[in-house]
């Protein structure tokens, strides 16, 4: 049978089509590399990717094989172990087998495919290297992946990433794991809450635009993690990597051999366990996690490198003197799993400590001082400290012999912990200080003395006075103050994106919350800056800052007390706890202060604040229920590289961000109205926004509520809990139609907050709303967004129209204030 020669065209045009589009360079059989030779790499068709030797160290010569994008290493032969001499040799040898050797000849990495047909192996331009028989890939780097994850390389349950102890996988549920030696799970982190069950085959990938996502089939739609550049153009490179230091991250590179971290997996690197070595503590300075030890009893096992971690300097298995147990306040040991259930005791402070001392296998031991008697011993060999001034938990160390501390931290025993003075010295140096600081204080006292009954004296004590606890001027606090009204930072309110809540009592004995801010890499000035702009505003919807604290690198502000806690805490209170149910009235008057709060801060500020987080957890209500809304202004103090959204960031609110938060449109006023449309909807029917059940036929509510609101069945909106006698069904019906044109998916379609307020106090008319468009579902942890294609596509047009450079709250996670 002839064929036919068009349909004969055709077919080579089409294979040549795809091979161009898959170029690749042939690397033929007995081809060989070595370091510093004319054979010292294999290099991709672009010349983008290059395979070959490089260096490790200077002294002596160590050298890795790796594939490398202009100088960064995205997969290794062999991984951390390895590392070769200058004499190694890395062979494809001639029965199709890939290995690498030393000097000595000892094979110390292969791709077990000797024999199997391997004709040739290809480096791509997207940094694949294959072992081809034709066109079957026999092996392949992105199948056999060492610490880093590509765009187009799939990712699933039978891969894992290692560096150093640490291991990274993706569980057949879909949740990403961080272990420390395949078995302490310091890290799980579930992208979907709704997923309860086994997946089918979950793949993780990663795209080329800064999105990381997870896929099955029985998943209707991918969950999704957003780089902090995502959408970004230009010719960037994306990967995922884990590091040795056992965090998991997001980087994007031009070149150059630099890589600019956009999102990591633990936000707190303390948290990572061994991270310090054993026995090591992890704090922090002014900037970064740092390593030490728990006392002067230990002494770091390699002086050059901290992360080694310590060891006592009296074994206390063959101690001559007496056992003790050393107390080191806000400290914790970290436990994980598998090791929570074999460590954990409820034995109160007292008990962790003795019982602890008694025990022959317990080397250390945590009292988490939360009010839960909750204690960990640990009893493995390896114990991984975390050392905060935030942290409420004691933990004791065993040691042979008296306590010997840690000096406190300060400039002073800083210096002399890094240089050696003269005793001499320090004596005619403290000498000069004492001197010194007593003539300051003579003459002050003098002036003081002479000058107290002086009218421009008191008129100027006056103005201070004044100025410091007048509307608009926050008091400033120091540290140790905030720290002592607190008790130690040890009830806690709640935590969210922007830090953790803690109540206090000041000298005054009012009542406060203190923000403990985290993640703010501002100068001092600029911090001031912005803690003024949020202290000028006013309203009687907003709730009142009290006063701030700049010291170091402590960040903290000082809020008004609400006893009354969150609206979330009301709205979706359980059945039996009728104490926390909200009238109509009580709830129309929360929504309509809430309008009018945020009218005041896009409309009459003198500078539009976009709140950026609007949500029920921080509308919090005072004691006579009137709605404060908190947490605004708070964007623009974190650090530009959080700006946008993250793996733990978008769980924290889902329901809440507008479509343009997806698509990388810029962020206005107009994102706040989404989110109060979306808050004003739970307002009237007491559930969350993004709940689906069969009452709703599985359509997410908003979407089924505009459905009962066209058939004229307000009712069936309305929250159950409430009598329908108590409702005033015109407020109601006018709180529907609002909340259905807050959330229209084009903000040009979405009113401002004075219009919103207008319409819901009955002076403006309200035109019937259009559907709001039920767009594609974007699920992100926990979260499903809708977001239509055209917004998405019009994302692509409008890059150079990116989200402004300061961390939306509801892009972080938990709650902040929710509790005050």
């Amino acid at each position: 049978m002839v064929k036919n020669p068009c349909f004969v065209s055709l077919s080579i045009f089409i294979i040549l089509s795809f091979l161009s589009t898959i170029s690749f360079a042939h690397i033929e059989l007995g081809s060989f590399l070595q370091p510093n030779s004319q054979t010292s790499k294999w290099d991709s068709p672009n010349n983008t990717f290059s395979l070959g030797f490089i260096p490790v160290s200077s002294s002596p010569p160590l050298y890795s094989v790796a594939i490398n994008f202009s100088g960064i290493p995205i997969w290794k032969a062999g991984g951390d172990s390895g590392i070769v001499d200058s004499n190694s040799r890395f062979e494809f040898l001639r029965n199709g087998n890939l290995r690498l050797i030393n000097s000595s000849s000892t094979v110390l990495w292969e791709s077990n495919t000797a024999n199997l047909g391997v004709t040739i192996a290809t480096l791509d331009n997207s940094g694949n290297l294959a072992l081809r028989n034709g066109s079957t890939v026999v092996w392949s780097s992105f199948d056999n992946p060492t610490d880093t994850i590509l765009p187009g390389q799939n990712f699933t349950t039978a891969k894992t990433l290692k560096s150093g102890p640490y291991s990274f996988n993706l569980t057949k549920s879909g949740n990403l794991t961080l272990r420390w030696k395949t078995d302490t799970l310091y890290w799980n982190q579930g992208l979907n809450s709704s997923i309860n069950s086994n997946l089918t085959s979950p793949v993780l990938s990663l795209s080329g635009i800064g999105i990381l996502q997870l896929s099955d089939i029985t998943l209707q739609s991918s969950v999704r993690v957003y780089s902090s550049d995502f959408g970004d153009t230009g010719n960037l490179f994306r990967f995922l990597r884990l590091d040795s230091d056992g965090n998991l991250r997001m980087y994007s590179s031009v070149g150059g051999g630099n890589a600019t971290e956009r999102w990591e997996a633990v936000v707190d690197q303390c948290l990572v366990y061994g991270w310090c070595g054993n026995m090591g503590v992890c704090s922090y300075n002014d900037t970064s996690p740092v390593c030490g030890c728990a006392s002067r009893n230990f002494e770091l096992e390699d002086p050059n490198d901290s992360r080694k971690g310590c060891k006592r300097k009296s074994d206390i298995t063959n101690c001559s003197s007496s056992l003790t147990m050393m107390e080191l306040d806000n400290t914790m040991y970290l436990t994980y799993q598998p090791e929570l259930s074999s460590q954990l005791f409820y034995a109160g402070t007292a008990g962790c400590k003795s019982n602890c001392l008694k025990d022959t296998t317990c080397i250390a031991s945590t009292a988490l001082s939360d009010g839960t008697g909750v204690c960990y011993y640990k009893t493995t060999s390896v114990v991984s400290g975390y050392h905060s001034p935030t942290i409420p938990s004691i933990s004791y160390v065993k040691i042979c012999g008296s306590e010997d501390p840690n000096p406190p931290p300060s400039a002073l025993t800083a210096a002399l912990s890094g240089k050696s003075f003269q005793f001499r010295g320090w004596i005619v140096a403290v000498a000069v200080l004492v001197t010194v600081v007593a003539v300051v204080l003579l003459e002050g006292g003098l002036w003081i003395w002479c000058c107290r009954n002086s009218p421009k004296f008191n008129s100027l004590s006056a103005q201070y006075a004044l100025l410091e606890y007048a509307s608009g001027a926050p008091v400033q606090f120091s540290f140790s103050d905030l720290h002592s009204s607190t008790k130690g930072f040890k009830e806690k309110l709640g935590s969210g994106g922007f830090g953790t809540v803690y109540k206090g009592v000041l000298a005054n004995r009012s009542v406060v919350a203190v923000k403990q801010l985290e993640g703010i890499e501002q100068g001092e000035k600029q911090f001031r800056m912005e803690v003024a702009t949020i202290s000028s505003t006013h309203h009687l919807n907003l709730v009142r800052l009290v006063g701030f604290c700049s010291e170091g690198r402590h960040r903290l502000l000082v809020y008004e007390f609400m006893k009354n806690g969150s609206l979330d805490g009301f709205l979706f209170a359980a059945d039996g706890n009728s104490g926390k149910l909200l009238n109509w009235e009580s709830r129309f008057n929360i929504a309509l202060g809430t309008a009018k709060g945020l009218t005041y801060l896009h409309e009459e500020c003198r500078d539009c604040i976009v709140h950026c987080d609007i949500k029920p957890e921080n509308i919090l209500l005072d004691d006579n229920y009137n709605a404060k809304v908190s947490d605004f202004g708070l964007s623009k103090l974190i650090n530009p590289k959080d700006h946008r959204r993250t793996l733990t960031s978008v769980r924290g609110t889902r329901g809440y961000l507008a479509p343009e938060w997806v698509a990388n449109l810029p962020i206005t006023s107009k994102s706040d109205v989404c989110s109060y449309g979306m808050v004003l909807l739970e307002v009237v029917s007491g559930r969350r926004n993004f709940d689906v059940s069969e009452e709703t036929c599985w359509k997410k509510f908003s979407m089924w509520a505009y459905d009962e609101f066209e058939k004229g069945n307000i009712f069936s909106i309305v929250d159950k809990r409430l009598s329908e006698n108590e409702l005033d069904m015109e407020q109601v019906l006018r709180a529907i139609q609002v909340s259905f044109w807050c959330i229209q998916e084009q903000p040009s379609q979405r009113p401002k907050m004075g219009k919103v307020v207008q319409m819901l106090e009955g002076i403006a008319e309200i035109e019937r709303p259009p559907i709001p468009k039920a767009a594609s579902e974007v699920s992100v942890g926990g979260m499903t967004m809708n977001v239509s294609d055209s917004i998405i596509a019009s994302s692509t047009i409008a890059t150079s129209a990116h989200a402004p450079s300061s961390t939306s709250s509801s892009l972080r996670f938990s709650r902040d204030l929710t509790s005050i």
